[in-house]
């Protein structure tokens, strides 16, 4: 086990970073850029400015923002003066931030004035970053001392929740800080690197883009807003800033392999992909198109971001789909039947996960925190509804969702496990139930790539009654704000 000092938070790394390369070029955004020594102050300043208020430890900090420095500085101002913060991207529905504001109950929100109007009108102190920094700028620019442990809370992250309603998913200083320690540790930044943030702040993903190039004194790449997901501008950013390291979802990914100039992002050392199951083929054409290293990870909010992590280089040329890996330091793996019993090698069973990177629990949500928080084992452990089974290498394969089980015709189904067939001679796939004529259930599986004989290898396969009644070839699939399948757009 490797001894991380998980006593410090995040925002003490950054300070320790800062000391070391004060004028080192921190972040950049369009034409603008902060070295490490003016990005630090002007979190100070806000941080001193937000402690005035009574933020403190364990203090909900609301940020709904664009993708900008002050972005930036909002996430490490609210840290280092002791708060929480919750990102609220300004892309979604009012409803769905007026639930979120008024579930979190943030004392405080920091914005920009253009957003203002479209946040709803509740009993919350609103800071504008741009238009009231002459006010904030008057703060001393001196790193706060606060009191503060590594239990404290670091962010909120809100989910979508199965009964419509998101959950507030609640993260400490321990769990993040193990989870950026890990990273350096496994896959070390150098000074020179550079990082592409690009994935939605509203996403725990999006995390490791902010901070592991920011704790070790290497360089943060802002994208502009709403551009995460368009290919040309992305494969711009990368050549012409020479990013090193990318996140992306397979969607996106594919959509990177189909643009031709994709293989002249050299500089790429490092792309990890997560959010959905990879393919064997997406994977092999990245391979083939550059000379970086292709990582498998997976991870719910709940277990902070990533929980195993796989190197598709291992990959053997006879396997049929790509591990989610084994887990990061400090996290624990359970793989276990209905009756909550440990199951052999090869036999899927649901995955649960243990270790200091779990999550406090849902806020405010008590019922739902125990229902999926458990103690087994003599330990607390989260209930992912994730169906996984070991593989005879000791890496565990993604099977699909325990609760993407559907019943046609009385058969029990999992959609996962056709998706996994299918996925064998495409590039993407969903499979949904379909009942365009009430009472008449049917599967229907969408692909991105061709459909020709896609049947009849289904049917090698597969029991009749798990064979879709249709398949549907799709150029591209519709994708959510995070880039993953959205599977209520399909047609």
């Amino acid at each position: 086990m490797s001894n991380y000092p998980l006593e410090k938070c995040l925002h003490q790394f950054f300070e320790q970073q800062v000391e070391t390369t004060p004028d080192a070029i921190a972040v950049k955004f369009k034409n603008q850029q902060l070295t490490y020594s003016q990005l630090n102050a002007r979190a100070n300043q806000l941080a001193h400015h937000l402690i005035g208020l009574g933020v403190k430890a364990d203090v909900i900090v609301g940020l709904c923002i664009e993708r900008s420095l002050e972005m930036i500085v909002g996430m490490f101002g609210i840290l280092k003066a002791g708060g929480a913060y919750v990102p609220l991207d300004p892309a979604y529905p009012e409803q769905r931030l007026n639930y979120m504001l008024t579930d979190s109950q943030a004392p405080v929100l920091l914005t920009q004035a253009k957003l203002v109007g479209q946040l709803p009108n509740l009993n919350t102190k609103i800071i504008c970053l741009d238009t009231d920094w002459e006010l904030i700028a008057q703060q001393q620019n001196d790193n706060p001392i606060i009191e503060l442990h590594k239990n404290n809370l670091a962010y909120i992250i809100y989910t979508s929740g199965s009964t419509g309603k998101p959950k507030g998913v609640m993260i400490d200083h321990q769990s993040i800080s193990n989870h950026m320690q890990w990273m350096q540790t496994t896959f070390p930044l150098a000074k020179t690197d550079k990082v592409l943030q690009k994935t939605p702040f509203s996403f725990d993903a999006s995390i490791p883009e902010f901070y592991a190039p920011l704790l070790v004194g290497a360089q943060l790449i802002v994208a502009k807003p709403l551009l995460h997901q368009d290919t040309n501008y992305l494969i711009k950013v990368i050549k012409d800033e020479g990013v090193t390291m990318v996140q992306a979802t397979p969607s996106l990914l594919q959509m990177l392999l189909e643009d031709k100039e994709f293989k002249t992002c050299i500089s790429l050392k490092r792309v990890f992909c997560g959010g959905e199951a990879l393919s064997v083929e997406l994977k092999n054409r990245f391979l083939e198109t550059l000379n970086a290293s292709l990582y498998n990870a997976y991870g719910p909010t709940e277990s902070t971001i990533t929980t195993t992590t796989y190197n598709t280089k291992l990959l053997s040329d006879e396997a049929n789909s790509v591990p989610i890996g084994k887990a990061i330091t400090k996290a624990k793996i359970y793989i276990l039947d209905k009756n909550q019993k440990i199951v052999p090698t090869g036999v899927a069973g649901e995955l649960h996960i243990g270790g200091i990177g779990l999550a406090r629990g849902y806020l405010n949500r008590p019922d739902l925190t125990a229902e999926k928080f458990i103690y087994l084992f003599n330990q607390r452990l989260y209930k992912t509804g994730d169906l996984v089974r070991y593989r005879a290498d000791g890496n565990i394969e993604f099977i699909g969702r325990i609760d993407n089980q559907v019943k046609i015709r009385g058969f029990r189904i999992e959609l996962g496990e056709i998706e996994s067939v299918i996925m064998k001679h495409v590039s993407e796939v969903a499979v949904i139930v379909r009942e365009d004529q009430p009472g008449n259930k049917r599967l229907v599986a969408y692909t991105v790539g061709s459909i020709d004989g896609l049947r009849d290898a289904v049917k090698a396969e597969l029991p009749n009654y798990m064979v879709p009644a249709a398949f549907v070839s799709l150029e591209k699939m519709p994708l959510t704000p995070n880039g993953k399948i959205d599977r209520r757009a399909l047609p």
